[in-house]
């Protein structure tokens, strides 16, 4: 959803995911392997029986002070092309091969619209060493269109998202270019090393969450492993969320900035933690039982009465946000999204960011979804699409008039020109009635993690996804093949009042490659995570439960994860 556009800050948490996401310690036999096929400088004419493939540069690199090792650099082209709309398209990729491989490959793919070839270092975790510094090879890509083509440029904001006019450059980020990233991968790491990977994984956060979960259920049958984060794997619904939230905030204020002040929201998550954080037994800053929590408090209590103003919330501020936790439907009451948590982290910089207002002067401050969100939904995820000038006033506009009887069909529709509609192209195939079937046949694991505070995709969308896989395999042959892991507090792919460093690939390798299934993952404090409580111990840590069970304090050490259980609800 998001373009190579997006601030900084933002793409690298979309892209890297980069306070969850670690790489393992330790390999696997024959970790330490050492080059036995085609140098570095003489891969460019390795690969062979991939049609288009175009090698445009290889390097070595030497080890830096980072942890990576020296390492071989590729990066080329792939089935370069002229689309509908005359603009030049390919898969843009970079792929690095490290000395001491250790026989694993990890496909990164990466979030917000792509459109870039993020360094391919796999994913990031704080403190903690990237897959490339363990020994993985790893490749990274564009997912088939140039977010900064020159050509798109006179489009303005919304020059991130005007490749959804190219009916192949749609399928190509919606899932046709990993498929077509494989065969290169393989032929690269056979050339290179004399042989094979021993397994195969694919991690990301956001849309790259959302290419996990489309990868485990397209091609299944091709990866050991999957790590998908706040994965968007409905991304054209939680789109639509976008128009609903907008029109909701305007119903407060014209200037949607001004909806909500950032102490109105502090106020919402102080009634949450007064409601809430001794559900799980213990008062520490972390609600941990978001079901029960949703029955505990209620948004009404803060509203304000007769001749009081202040430290409570207008009886149009309850009324949108109770309209935006709601999900959006239909004038038929039909539910066309998710809905969403209670939260403390509602008052994170990172909600707000997305939901309200940014920092950005181009985008008039305009929050995320008010800017990319609306490019994407009206040029990618409608059929056809939308044409939307690209000012952050012409694409407010957009989302104020987005009508959900009329529009909203949009997003299943299809025509001549785009044979497949935004839905079908995005999102899993079995994403309704999830059976993973191939995946779950080869012996698949995927682990899936998502932040209860996330503004962009709904934690609850995640959640009933698992369950419908656990009625269709059962609960224990679904923790077989997948595992879902809310994260207390945590927004989008990271930050909030949350314990959001998490070692989730080593999980990940220990499942697939020693049979050691997680019933918890362990989550500590990140450092550089600015939200974090000043009352919080910088060692905190705790355990994140599979779904459907929920952290309990046990009694010990309250910033221990050992003083904690995961227990049934």
């Amino acid at each position: 959803m998001l373009p190579k556009s997006l601030p900084r800050p933002h793409l690298l948490a979309c892209a890297a995911a980069a306070t969850l996401l670690a790489a393992c310690a330790g390999g696997p036999p024959g970790a330490g392997s050492k080059p036995g096929g085609v140098a570095c400088g003489q891969l460019a004419s390795a690969v062979k029986g991939v049609a288009q493939l175009d090698i445009t540069g290889t390097r070595s690199e030497p080890a830096d002070d980072k942890g990576h090792p020296a390492h071989c650099v590729v990066t080329g082209r792939l089935n370069d092309r002229a689309g509908d709309d005359g603009k030049r398209y390919a898969i843009g990729f970079e792929m690095r091969l490290p000395q001491g491989w250790n026989q694993r490959f990890l496909h990164q793919v990466n979030g917000g619209n792509d459109g870039v070839v993020v360094p391919a270092f796999g994913p990031q975790a704080a403190t903690l060493p990237d897959a490339l510094a363990r020994g993985f090879a790893v490749i990274s890509s564009n997912a088939g269109h140039d977010g900064e083509d020159p050509a798109n440029l006179a489009t303005g904001l919304v020059r991130g998202n005007v490749f959804g006019l190219d009916r192949q450059a749609r399928r190509d980020y919606g899932y046709s270019a990993t498929d077509a990233l494989w065969p290169v991968a393989q032929g690269l790491i056979q050339a290179h090393y004399g042989k094979p990977p021993q397994r195969n994984y694919m991690a990301g956060c956001s849309n790259g969450g959302r290419h996990g979960m489309v990868a485990a259920s397209r091609q299944g049958s091709r990866y050991d492993g999957i790590l998908a984060s706040a994965p968007g794997f409905n991304l054209p619904k939680a789109a639509v969320q976008h128009a609903w939230d907008v029109q909701a905030w305007r119903s407060v204020d014209p200037d949607i900035r001004r909806a909500f002040s950032p102490a109105d929201l502090k106020l919402v998550a102080d009634k949450v933690l007064a409601r809430c954080d001794a559900l799980d037994l213990l008062v520490d800053g972390i609600v941990a039982d978001t079901a029960r929590c949703q029955k505990a408090f209620r948004l009404s209590d803060l509203q304000c009465q007769a001749g009081k103003a202040d430290g409570c919330l207008s009886a149009a501020q309850v009324a949108a946000l109770t309209r935006s936790w709601s999900g959006p439907r239909n004038s038929r009451g039909q539910q066309l999204y998710s809905d969403w948590p209670v939260d403390p982290g509602i008052a994170g910089a990172g909600w707000r960011t997305w939901k309200l207002e940014s920092s950005v002067p181009p985008w008039d401050r305009m929050p995320i979804i008010a800017v990319m969100g609306a490019g994407s939904l009206a040029y990618l995820f409608t059929t056809p699409p939308t044409p939307v000038r690209g000012g952050s006033a012409d694409l407010l506009d957009f989302l104020s008039r987005f009508d959900f009887d009329r529009d909203a069909p949009k997003i299943f529709a299809t025509d001549a020109q785009f044979p497949e509609s935004p839905m079908a192209v995005m999102t899993p195939p079995d994403a309704a009635n999830p059976l993973l079937a191939d995946f779950a046949r080869k012996g698949g694991k995927l682990i899936v993690l998502h932040g209860v505070a996330d503004p962009v995709f709904s934690v609850n969308d995640t959640l009933q996804w698992a369950e419908r896989l656990q009625a269709n395999l059962g609960l224990a042959k679904a923790g077989q093949v997948a595992r879902v892991f809310p994260v207390p507090g945590m927004g989008h792919c990271q930050g909030g009042p949350a314990t959001d460093q998490v070692d989730a690939l080593g999980a990940l390798v220990d499942w697939v490659e020693k049979g050691q299934a997680p019933d918890k993952l362990i989550a500590k404090v990140n450092p550089a995570n600015k939200e974090v409580p000043a009352n919080w111990s910088p060692q905190r840590s705790r355990p994140l439960c599979p779904h459907p069970q929920v952290m309990r304090y046990a009694g010990g050490d309250v910033e221990s994860a050992a003083s904690f259980r995961c227990a049934n609800p």
